[in-house]
């Protein structure tokens, strides 16, 4: 096309002035007449060659013009890629050039249209740029479902409602950018018991009568390069004193150009371990952690410092092979390298110690599949597993094991997503090795075999609007030794009602009935709570997903 273009601005001159000469004889008077055989003079011969001068230099100006406008082009879209290598592979953010938002990495396709259907993770989407290809990958799967892999980044929801209320709050642009975000969570809560922070299991829970703000969640995300992404949650906290806290939630990058579906993250993340673990509070559909997720894998989720690889397997289902580890150490590694509350765990000294090798670490592996029973209903099953070892005794360990099912329904005829009925369930087992803690200052050592569940149902019946309901029970295996408030057998039924007036903000009313069994130190007891939750989303924050 350049050529073209140069050969027009070329000879169109010269073709004009050729025009202008063939023309003029006959658009002016008669010219007195010649004879054939009178010659040229050496006038008319200079005229001509300076007139063919004149048209080789403008021919030469446009030239130069035509070039210099394409070195131009060339600085502007390579701004900001100097020195870095060629990337051999698409890039993550293809197209983001000429979109005025960035788009994140292409999500493998799976065989649902659902969005909501599962987690996430990371996750975690935006609608491709204009120009980015929308058929299926080789590898990929026949859906545009963005929520079925685990490490999905969150990112904006295109399921309608809401979606163009906000636009992302972007710093940068072309292949390098970051999105800005923020979520604000807060509770009015009440409860009959005065002790509402030991009936809530969570760390951002309602731990008070009265309000609550105990997740506001900063959220960063971007393009590293064209082979890296990355993510940051920085979560503050009001405790019951009104005091901030402040946590480093999740802080990684991962890889984007891996071949054979491989991926890999490095740095601080909630674990693959269930469905609900590597979720972020707002996208919860309770307003509470169930049971057996914080008192087996912590008030603030298993999560920590370390390393993934994952594997989708080439198969013409979703399936997906993950394996982690992480330090396991701290409140976020609470049933293993934990110290504790004032150095005290299961009423045991704990021996907090530094890692003396692999075996000290926890182990984490999860292998999840996804699958249509029709065009209208999905089902995702996952096991998962977590090992490692306890600060109870020197050579003390903890097993987690579990199982995880969720059925989602949505009509084929769905606005934004409704209505639907979706099915959730997740089971754990925990293996737990109590120890006689430091320096055998504990009289006996125990294994807890413990073992919890939830179920729920949520039903979309109209757009904007979600009723639920959930099950919740854990068996603490009982002991004449140890008396602690965690080790109490319990059950929990929770219902509640949503309204999303759009996807960025929300209003939540909740019920629960807690019962407490009575073991060897504590009595029975019931007790009653109620919740209001209110939200607000400013920003490229991953939306709610119906």
């Amino acid at each position: 096309m350049n050529k073209i273009v140069l050969l027009v601005l070329a000879l169109f001159p010269v073709t004009a002035v050729f025009s202008q000469e063939t023309t003029s004889p006959a658009n002016s008077s008669p010219a007195p007449t010649v004879s054939n055989t009178t010659p040229a003079t050496a006038a008319d011969v200079e005229t001509l060659r300076q007139q063919v001068q004149s048209l080789t230099e403008t021919v030469k100006a446009l030239q130069q013009q035509v070039k210099d406008q394409q070195a131009a082009l060339e600085n502007a879209n390579l701004t900001g890629e100097s020195g870095l290598p060629q990337n051999p592979e698409p890039s993550p953010i293809t197209g983001a050039e000429s979109s005025p938002v960035p788009a994140g990495s292409a999500p493998p396709r799976f065989p649902t249209e659902d969005t909501s259907v599962v987690q996430s993770t990371t996750a975690p989407t935006a609608s491709p740029a204009p120009g980015a290809s929308t058929s299926p990958l080789p590898g990929s799967f026949p859906t545009t479902d963005t929520s079925v892999v685990t490490s999905a980044p969150e990112t904006i929801s295109s399921t309608g409602a809401g979606a163009s209320l906000t636009q992302p709050i972007s710093i940068g642009g072309g292949r390098n950018y970051m999105n800005i975000s923020f979520d604000g969570l807060f509770a009015l809560a009440y409860s009959s018991a005065r002790d509402l922070d030991h009936i809530e299991v969570g760390d951002h829970d309602p731990q008070q009568r009265g309000f609550n703000a105990r997740n506001t969640e900063l959220a960063l995300d971007g393009a590293v390069d064209p082979y890296f992404e990355g993510f940051a949650n920085i979560v503050f906290k009001l405790d019951n004193d009104n005091e901030t806290e402040v946590e480093v939630e999740e802080a990684f990058m991962q890889a984007t150009s891996l071949p054979f579906n491989l991926q890999l993250k490095g740095g601080q993340f909630f674990a693959a371990f269930g469905r609900l673990n590597p979720t972020h509070p707002h996208t919860w559909d309770f307003a509470d952690t169930p049971l057996v997720n914080g008192l087996f894998l912590g008030p603030d989720g298993l999560r920590g410092v370390g390393a993934q690889a994952s594997w989708t397997l080439p198969l013409p289902w979703y399936s997906q092979l993950i394996f982690a580890s992480q330090n396991g150490r701290g409140s976020t590694g609470f049933s293993f390298r934990n110290p504790g509350d004032d150095g005290m765990f299961f009423d045991r000294i704990t021996t907090d110690r530094e890692a003396r090798g692999l075996q000290d670490l926890v182990w984490i592996p999860r292998f999840e599949n996804s699958f249509n029973l029709s065009e209208t209903q999905t089902v995702l099953a996952g096991v998962s597993g977590a090992f490692g070892s306890n600060e109870t005794g020197a050579n003390s360990r903890t097993q987690i094991y579990g199982a995880d099912l969720l059925y989602k329904w949505k009509s084929a005829r769905a606005e934004g997503g409704f209505p639907f009925v979706k099915w959730q369930t997740e089971f754990m087992y925990r293996r737990f090795e109590a120890g006689h803690g430091a320096n055998d200052s504990f009289p006996v050592a125990e294994t807890f075999h413990d073992w919890g569940l939830y179920s729920q149902v949520l039903w979309g019946f109209r757009k904007g609007w979600v009723v639920g309901i959930r099950g919740d029970y854990v068996h603490m295996q009982n002991s004449d030794f140890t008396d602690d408030l965690d080790r109490q057998s319990r059950s929990r039924i929770s219902a509640n009602l949503t309204w999303y007036p759009t996807e960025f903000s929300k209003l939540r009313l909740q019920y629960n009935h807690d019962f407490l069994e009575e073991n060897f130190f504590l009595s029975d007891r019931e007790v009653d709570s109620l919740f209001l939750q209110f939200e607000f989303i400013l920003g490229s924050h991953g939306a709610h997903k119906f």
